[in-house]
């Protein structure tokens, strides 16, 4: 039965190639399809020019045989067997096939695994940080509490300085981590105890003989929260030995004459609290052992730090008026009164008067509270953003370095000027998700946003060395969206026009800039504001500062502007919505219009379709309305409501 199987299968190869002819031999000494095999290159009967780079093709081709082919991810998972090497499968067992984002799209190119992994690993990381910002305040000391005792708090790197400041200021204003080195610049809030109040001062962590530039200014910054205070609390590690910055510092302040409190931290439980006794060789009398993480012994060292502190002065608050409505419309016309601050002295021919002191003006819708404005100082990292704030203020109040991502909290002072409170913020440098990787960093930059969105004007500072980035329209999209109005501040002009006896730049050495080609170039990539104001300044020489101060009154006087349904129906009447390019099926008719809110300037539309504005009509809307009524660097939004809605319960 074989032999004729044998015979069959001989017959029909036989008439196989016969039918092919010459093909079944050509078919054996074809090249086959394919790539050809890698070989290493050699450098033997070659041209000597060419054997170096050669010999570095076959040294790199011998490195990447040695490295392993896993990631290190992968290798830290495998586990370690003591007993061997781990048993086989059994047969016909199928692995599991990871499931990815991009399976089952047609016509779409699936990633790699560990890219994906990798990008959900981040973001994980990301959501983990926004549920901790969540949780964190923006709130910042008023500027009544300026008279209050002044309570710091100072020590040496993670020891928890900035964990007992949120525990006693009752919120989440400091960055707390594990890392060493996160609070850099002063840190003010308020504290009550016993209906008595105080301020409180968190400062970076103080290494006095450290030289590097930022250890350097995190000291000179201590060093003035230390010299402004009523009362220090020195925080140790009590887990840890004493080290030669303890010391130091301990010295520092024994030298000072203020009543100092050691705060030994850490000691979670009562057999630990005994240890505290052993930090009584820094020379302190005052040694109270704390667990910031837990609020254990908070109320002693609250009793002992608010016995020494001095009485505070009563405070006389100016009465509230509220505004009537020809009060509101006059400011909304003139704006405040700010030539003369209340309780300042008038020059005359004859003698020297007193202002009379005017009552804190309030509006009677309760939108708008005439008592500070919060500017928010915003940008990539190291554009200027600390040196405008210390130009601002006239002081070294923010840390300023070359180093990118200097600033990690905000950092706020309140500047008065013709009787109004200016409260500039100072936040960190806003990166890409990508680009940050320590927690301080990626919680800093979610902070900073938190910051923005509770100001009423923010500063976007461009670095004018480098122009308009991809980023910096993000970051101006942030305050866009977010109804913050606007101002753009192009910062280092300096560079850009100081010029060498040869007529160029003296950093690049190219021509100097023109003022208004760079300022077109500016305006085509920042499209959608066109209607915040443009400055040129440079910070760290002063230049152009005042009229910083001019534009931000200007914008925040527009922003809380008011404008009449009258006003607007007869503003309506004039508009030619004809020259509107919007498609047939999103028009809609507009009946009437009245301002909704202000603070950004909000207007109801009553109109006969219930549809979505085009973007195009609400752009055309909002420049009318600029044309007519200004609104100078305020977002304008539109909120439409149809006349024959139906209602529903």
């Amino acid at each position: 039965m074989r032999a004729r199987e044998k015979v069959g299968r001989s017959v029909a190869q036989r008439d196989d190639r016969k039918r092919l002819g010459k093909k079944h031999r050509q078919a054996s000494t074809r090249p086959k399809k394919g790539r050809a095999p890698k070989s290493t290159p050699t450098t033997g009967a070659v041209d000597p020019r060419k054997r170096k780079i050669l010999s570095s093709k076959r040294a790199a081709v011998d490195k990447a045989s040695r490295i392993t082919k896993q990631s290190p991810e992968r290798e830290k998972r495998k586990a370690i067997r003591p007993d061997g090497p781990a048993p086989r499968k059994p047969a016909g067992t199928v692995r599991p096939k990871l499931e990815r984002p991009a399976d089952g799209i047609v016509g779409r190119q699936t990633p790699r695994s560990e890219n994906v992994a990798g990008r959900e690993r981040i973001e994980d990381d990301w959501r983990d940080i926004e549920l901790l910002a969540s949780q964190m305040v923006t709130e910042t000391e008023s500027a009544d509490a300026r008279e209050l005792p002044l309570i710091a708090i100072c020590g040496r790197p993670n020891v928890g300085k900035s964990t007992l400041f949120n525990r006693l200021t009752g919120s989440r204003r400091s960055i707390v981590g594990d890392e060493p080195g996160i609070t850099r610049d002063r840190i003010y809030g308020e504290i009550e105890w016993m209906n008595r109040e105080a301020r409180i001062v968190d400062t970076g962590g103080v290494v006095p003989d450290d030289e590097a530039l930022i250890p350097a200014e995190i000291f000179r910054q201590a060093k003035v929260g230390l010299e402004e205070a009523d009362a220090i609390v020195m925080v140790v590690d009590g887990r840890t030995e004493l080290a030669s910055p303890d010391l130091e510092l301990a010295r520092l302040l024994l030298r000072g004459g203020k009543p100092v409190f050691l705060a030994v931290n850490k000691m979670d439980t009562d057999a630990m609290q005994t240890q505290a006794e052993n930090f009584r060789r820094l020379g302190f009398k005052n040694v109270l052992p704390i667990s910031a993480e837990h609020g254990s012994g908070m109320g002693d060292l609250l009793d002992a730090v608010f016995d020494v502190l001095p009485e505070p002065s009563e405070l006389i608050e100016e009465p509230e008026v509220m505004l009537t409505e020809s009060d509101e419309a006059e400011e909304d016309e003139t704006g405040p009164d700010f030539s003369v601050a209340p309780g300042a002295t008038i020059s005359t021919e004859d003698s020297e008067i007193a202002a009379p002191k005017r009552p804190r003006m309030l509006r009677s819708h309760g939108e708008y509270e005439s008592r500070e404005t919060k500017i928010a100082i915003i940008g990539r990292p190291n554009v200027g953003k600390s040196t405008l704030l210390n130009a601002l203020t006239g002081t070294q109040r923010a840390i300023v370095s070359p180093i990118a991502g200097t600033t990690r909290d905000a950092v706020d002072e309140v500047v008065e000027r013709g009787g109004h409170a200016f409260r500039f913020v100072d936040t960190a440098g806003i990166r890409r998700k990508g680009k940050t990787k320590l927690m301080a960093e990626k919680l800093s930059v979610i902070m900073a946003r938190k910051h923005l969105e509770a100001a009423d004007v923010s500063l976007l500072i461009i670095d004018a060395a480098e122009g308009v980035a991809a980023l910096d329209a993000n970051i101006g999209g942030y305050a866009h969206e977010s109804g913050r109005s606007v101002i753009i501040v192009v910062n280092k002009w300096d560079l850009m026009t100081r010029t060498g006896k040869d007529g160029m730049r003296l950093f690049d050495g190219k021509p100097p800039a023109d003022q208004k080609l760079y300022e077109q170039d500016v305006r085509d990539k920042l499209k959608y504001l066109d209607y915040a104001p443009l400055l040129f300044i440079s910070a760290a020489d002063g230049k152009n500062i005042e009229s910083v101060f001019k534009k931000v009154e200007l914008v925040a006087r527009e922003r809380r502007k008011r404008v009449t349904t009258g006003q607007m129906n007869r503003f309506l009447e004039k508009v030619d919505f004809q020259r509107a390019s919007v498609p047939m099926n999103k028009r809609v008719r507009i009946y009437y219009m009245t301002q909704a809110a202000v603070a950004p300037p909000t207007f109801v539309l009553f109109t006969d379709k219930d549809v979505k504005m085009h973007f195009s009509f609400e752009r055309f809307l909002g420049n009318q309305i600029r044309e007519n009524f200004g609104f100078i660097g305020s977002p304008i939004w539109f909120k439409i409501k149809a006349r024959n809605k139906k209602k529903t319960d």
